[in-house]
């Protein structure tokens, strides 16, 4: 008989599995359920992870284009350097892209993620610490870790006792212990068991490190808004009081009010710097910077002498101020060509090379009659080189001297224009002395004055001094971000090093007397080789307690086989015990039961 087979056409069956989709009704989403889907997601540590590498990512930028706050001349140069494009830059916060809307984005969500992820997680876990172990499973020889434990009837100890006892030890070794006694069931057929679990500190560790992450954010957030940075350079003598006028230059940030400054004064007493003088390679590098300052914490407290160093700044007023800088001052006096005083006091110079010759420029607007600017170097051992040009040798100032350049004119600092104080901008000026010129550059050593040509002026060398270039710092957030980061970093070490584990012992009596012990570990991760060597721990442990010699069981027995209650006479002698350990056992057809709810 031959069998005829139907094909049914391909459109039938394309409109049958249609028909069977369009039966199903699918329920609305709704917003309620998009809600809770889009804040799944966020919470998720997938979402967490992705942030915060997008956060790096998006600081990028930081590092490849100057930044509004930090240097605001250089970004107004950069838009004047690149017009084309420098405007959609500008338009896309590329030069204040820590207070962006885009990065700003980024770390808010960042934030919530990650509270979204510990709060849960903290809860789910303060419920499971407080609750007793799992229950013992019904076959303990099917865990990674087992063993047994006969103690012979001589010794008097019964089931119940030798679950005390193993309770007992087992809190000692930091284990959470729960004594579990028998139902109703006969004394020779009761078996007494113990639950134990410990290694919560790992998820503890887990959670501590991610709300220390938490902590940190926080932390940095709150530095950007309430902290504030500045710079000042401040010359042997002169006394910084802070406030907004006394600084260089001054970066608040975003919620940060002046009226927040605490009126503290600091006066740069001495600056010494010491070199080497011994070596031939290192002769000349400097080896140690010392500045010598005299603080106020108010305008009515006692003055305190301090010592500020490199990387060790000094605390007041809620600011760390550091040593970044320092270099010579020149004490200079330029006269206008009507004999007045038109600028006197010490000028920074700023240090070109490691024997501090160093570039130097003296504006001096209120000469009369024709503004007065000079622009040169400061050479603190000048000697004289073989083409003529005179070079600095040593870094102590040994045999000090100005060569300058002079200008007239006007100075355009009437226009109120910002300048830089260490440049001059020669263009609309017209040059006097040089080394071009007919009268030649100007070379002052200490204590001599050269007169400019055509009775335009005079400057005089008066003497010498030091300065140093402060830092100044203030973050609100800095001590809990450090705090929160070791708290983090402890929180990970916990995670990483600790292990969950979590362990039972039953105990039987047998018919002729004997007390039947066996136990079994199981871990939560990879800590197969720690958990052998914990469930070795714990057999010693017991065997001491209950004065039993440990022997290994017959070759070819399987010591995790016998229940405690119905072990055979022959199973054990009564005066040794049997032990087994492996991470995977053979079971007859009719051992079906497992540990499901380990």
């Amino acid at each position: 008989m031959t069998e005829t087979k139907t094909k049914t056409p391909k459109g039938a069956k394309s409109r049958g599995k249609q028909a069977r989709r369009d039966d199903v009704a699918l329920p609305a989403l709704g917003v309620t359920g998009m809600l809770r889907w889009a804040w799944t997601q966020l919470t998720s540590m997938k979402t967490a992870l992705f942030l915060l590498l997008l956060l790096a990512v998006a600081a990028v930028p930081g590092s490849l284009f100057p930044q509004r706050p930090a240097n605001p001349a250089v970004v107004t140069q950069y838009l004047k350097d690149h017009a084309d494009y420098g405007p959609i830059l500008d338009a896309l916060q590329m030069f204040d892209v820590y207070s962006s809307v885009w990065f700003s984005a980024v770390y808010l969500l960042l934030f919530i993620s990650l509270i979204g992820c510990v709060v849960p997680r903290a809860i789910a876990h303060w419920k499971a610490w407080r609750s007793k172990p799992p229950r013992t499973p019904a076959r303990l020889s099917r865990l990674p870790v087992y063993g047994t434990l006969v103690v012979p009837a001589d010794r008097g100890l019964t089931a119940a006792d030798a679950a005390g006892q193993a309770a007992a030890l087992l809190k000692k070794r930091g284990y959470r212990v729960d004594l579990r006694a028998p139902d109703d069931a006969p004394p020779n057929r009761a078996l007494y068991s113990v639950g134990a679990e410990k290694g919560y500190l790992k998820e503890l560790g887990n959670l501590c490190f991610h709300s220390g992450l938490v902590g940190v954010l926080v932390s940095v957030a709150l530095g950007g808004l309430f902290g504030y940075s500045g710079q000042r350079t401040l010359v042997e003598g002169e006394t910084f009081v802070n406030t907004l006028v006394g600084y260089d230059t001054f970066n608040p940030g975003t919620n940060f009010q002046s009226g927040w400054l605490q009126p503290y004064s600091f006066q740069l007493d001495k600056f010494e710097v010491r070199y080497d003088r011994e070596s031939v390679k290192q002769f000349g590098q400097p080896l140690d910077f010392t500045a010598r300052v005299t603080t106020k914490d108010s305008p009515d407290a006692p003055s305190e002498e301090r010592v500020l160093k490199v990387n060790d700044p000094v605390s007041i007023g809620g600011t760390n101020v550091y040593l970044v800088g320092n270099g010579y001052a020149p004490v200079v006096t330029v006269r206008g060509g009507d004999g007045q005083i038109a600028f006197q006091g010490p000028v920074p110079s700023i240090p070109t090379d490691a024997v501090y010759t160093s570039t130097i420029v003296v504006k001096a607007p209120d000469a009369k009659p024709t503004q007065l600017g000079f622009v040169g170097f400061f050479l603190p051992t000048s000697q004289m080189g073989e083409s003529g040009v005179a070079f600095s040798a040593d870094p102590d100032p040994l045999n000090v001297q100005l060569n300058l350049n002079s200008y007239v004119g006007d100075l355009g600092l009437d226009k109120g224009k910002p300048q830089n104080v260490y440049a001059l901008d020669v263009a609309k000026l017209t040059q006097v002395n040089g080394r071009d010129k007919p009268a030649g550059g100007i070379v002052l050593g200490a204590g001599q004055t050269y007169t400019l040509p055509d009775g335009q002026g005079s400057i005089s060398f008066d003497g010498l001094k030091r300065y140093v270039a402060l830092d100044i710092h203030h973050n609100p957030g800095q001590e809990w971000a450090l705090g929160f980061a070791l708290f983090s970093l402890a929180g990970l070490i916990a995670s990483l090093f600790l292990s969950r584990r979590r362990l039972w012992v039953r105990a039987g009596q047998h018919e002729d007397g004997r007390t039947m012990v066996e136990y079994g570990l199981l871990t939560r991760g990879e800590d197969r080789g720690g958990l052998a060597a914990e469930g070795a721990a714990v057999k010693a442990a017991l065997a001491e307690a209950w004065g039993v010699v440990s022997a290994e069981a017959p070759p070819g027995r399987n010591a995790g086989a016998s229940t405690p209650g119905t072990t055979s006479p022959d199973s054990a002698s009564p005066d040794s015990t049997s032990s087994h350990s492996t991470s995977s056992h053979s079971t007859s057809p009719d051992s079906t039961s497992t540990a499901k709810d380990v």
